[in-house]
């Protein structure tokens, strides 16, 4: 518990005593009353309060007025009956208070997953001087910065491992309790902890932009993307408020003045009960607690186990998902490319490959950098000049003043050099120098250990339709389309052809269905944008698609997606049943309370009782089970 929440209990604990005290012990009515106003204002002071300052700012309209209304009415109405029984008016207050610590305690319960991950911040890098190691403020480390990290300290800044290696405790970001084995030339990203051995890292990104400080940015802005349900009960409550205020009133007033015309007595004193009454168990609290609270927990259990979703909203539409859309490379397949054939070369196979190593020394994309390792040597850059990017097709470049094109069979053909097919299952990598054909690579990724998994996890949570789009070549993709079991594959599109697909699949989704897209590269982004939700490979992901994403997955599992749209399901269910249980026991008791049937204890019940079973009903979402 925090300073304010045991300062609470003390309260409720003091009341509770002075409450019992005065009931049980041989008091004359002075005392007795002196007692009980005491009692009420230790438990009530601070809603009277905030009501007041309500009232100043303009702000009539909350629960803290109905609270403070309907108990100082009680109260008021003890004092004119002259029966000294002030017990209704305490208790509503004290069970509203403990209603209130109970929903303190459950926030902070919900949010210490979240403020968990605030504590990858890093305080600190390590960077040598003069044989001696510094700490220096991570903001101030330059990119290409060596930083040392010791055994039990925080990666501060992303980088590359340049010397040693060490186990890495990654839980904090993704979810998963095994540390990962790190070592010379892998990159590990800020926020893990250094389990072992002592390492250097080169740095590749400003702290600003590294992994830990967009995370936290991410979770930070979470909270302020409101979902449908959240601002339906905000606009609901701004009307339903005044609404039972002015009710009440009419409550109040309305019988006895009709008593008077009608000759009867006006009856006053038990109208006003009445009207007390209905305030009291107006009070929406648990409408305006547990469904943000629902929510925040949602987004709590989900980022405890890997799962960052941007915000409720983002919760509320992953949650309808019924058709999910795959990039393949880096997404189902690990991205991690090998150099397993040269076909049809011109010339010695290290010579052809060191031509397309040096033409593609510019591009950090996955299969330039397998030719990069395959070459096996440090690539002099001064010997490649003229480099020009074609999007979907190859690179063209001038290496040692020669004309060189590598990439795909679209680039052979617009270039008018006629290549030869390969009849192998990978991605091929046509060669021209010169405009003269030089033969072609064979490359092949690696299927991730859960891809097939995970597409099969999406139809158990009634995912209708699982496509993969791809650049690669066809017999590549239709061969890990198959073993994946996706139920459609479409190869050998530009990023453009992506858009297109995924508009194509928008309009033949019926209405409510939403279109899930997941991807991790820069090229992803307008993809990610364009559909109903973008769900980014967080650790290997490029920033623009993490950017352009609402889910982020931070340990790059596509299992991970079946587990967020079940997260994010069990959420709405749980916010839906608040909302039924809320409202059906409020207008029943409102009801009830208008024809005298409800007394101040049944208030209390609809008030305090329904928000407390509401808010534990909230803080199951925090539970989430593995797949």
């Amino acid at each position: 518990m925090n300073k304010k929440q045991k300062k609470m209990l003390y309260r409720i604990i003091i009341a509770t005593v002075l409450l019992i005290g005065v009931n049980m012990l041989p008091l004359n009515n002075v005392l007795a009353m002196s007692l009980y106003l005491v009692t009420y204002l230790v438990i009530g002071y601070d809603i009277l309060k905030k009501a007041g300052k309500g009232i100043l700012n303009g702000q009539v309209f909350d629960e803290n007025f109905l609270m403070a209304v309907a108990t100082v009415g009680a109260i008021v109405l003890a004092f004119y009956e002259k029966s000294g029984d002030f017990n209704e008016a305490i208790a509503v207050m004290l069970f509203y208070q403990i209603g209130e610590l109970f929903q303190s305690y459950a926030v902070g319960k919900s949010r210490k997953n979240i403020s968990a991950l605030m504590d990858i911040r890093p305080d600190y890098a390590n960077i040598e001087q003069d044989g001696k190691l510094v700490r220096v403020d991570p903001d101030e480390v330059t990119v290409g910065s060596i930083i040392v990290v010791q055994p039990g300290e925080k990666v501060p800044i992303d980088g590359t491992i340049v010397e040693g290696s060490s186990s890495l405790n990654t839980s904090a970001l993704t979810g998963e309790s095994l540390p990962r084995e790190a070592g010379l030339g892998d990159e590990v990203i800020s926020g893990c902890i250094n389990m072992t051995g002592v390492i250097r890292i080169q740095t590749t990104k400003e702290f600003g932009e590294s992994t830990v400080s967009k995370i936290l940015e991410l979770v930070e802005e979470s909270s302020s993307r409101k979902s449908k349900s959240e601002n339906f009960i905000s606009k609901f409550a701004k009307v339903y408020t005044p609404a039972v205020c002015y009710a009440a009133l009419a409550l109040a007033v309305l019988p006895p003045v009709i008593n008077l015309i009608m000759g009867n007595p006006a009856g006053w004193t038990e109208w006003i009960y009445r009207a007390l009454t209905f305030l009291v168990i107006s009070c929406p609290c648990a409408l305006v607690i547990s469904i943000p609270l629902s929510f925040f927990a949602g987004i709590g259990g989900a980022s405890k186990a890997g799962v960052l979703i941007k915000g409720s909203n983002y919760m509320e539409t992953l949650s309808k998902t019924a058709i999910v859309v795959f990039d393949k490379t880096g997404t189902l397949t690990k991205g991690v490319f090998e150099v397993n054939g040269i076909h049809h070369n011109e010339m010695e196979d290290a010579k052809l490959l060191e031509y397309a190593a040096l033409a593609e020394c510019s591009s950090s994309h996955p299969i330039s950098k397998s030719l990069q390792k395959a070459y096996g040597k440090e690539i002099d850059r001064n010997r490649v000049t003229d480099i020009e990017e074609i999007s979907g097709h190859g690179i063209v470049a001038t290496v040692d003043q020669k004309k060189v094109a590598a990439g795909n069979m679209k680039l052979m053909n617009k270039l008018g050099i006629k290549a030869k097919e390969c009849h192998s299952v990978g991605t091929i990598i046509h060669v021209a120098i010169d405009n003269e054909y030089a033969g072609h690579i064979v490359i092949s990724d690696v299927e991730k250990p859960n891809s097939k998994k995970a597409i099969a996890e999406l139809k158990k949570a009634g995912v209708k339709k699982t496509v993969m789009l791809t650049g690669d070549a066809k017999k590549v993709a239709d061969k890990v389309g198959a073993d994946l079991s996706v139920d459609e594959i479409h190869s050998e599109l530009l990023p453009g052809d992506k858009v297109t697909e995924v508009e194509r699949l928008l309009e033949q989704k019926s209405g409510k269905e939403v279109l899930a897209f997941v991807g991790d590269g820069i090229n992803d982004a307008p993809v990610l944008s364009r559909a109903d939700i973008g769900i980014a490979m967080g650790a290997m992901g490029s920033d623009a698609a993490i950017e352009a994403a609402d889910v982020v997955l931070m340990d790059d599992d596509p299992l991970k997606i079946a587990q967020g749209i079940q997260i994010s399901r069990k959420c709405l269910r749980i916010v839906y049943q608040n909302i039924v249980l809320a409202l059906v026991v409020k207008f029943a008791c409102l009801g009830l309370g208008a024809l005298g049937i409800a007394n101040m204890w049944f208030a209390i019940f609809a008030d305090v009782g329904v928000m407390i079973i509401a808010v534990l009903n909230a803080i199951r979402a925090l539970k989430v089970k593995k797949l």
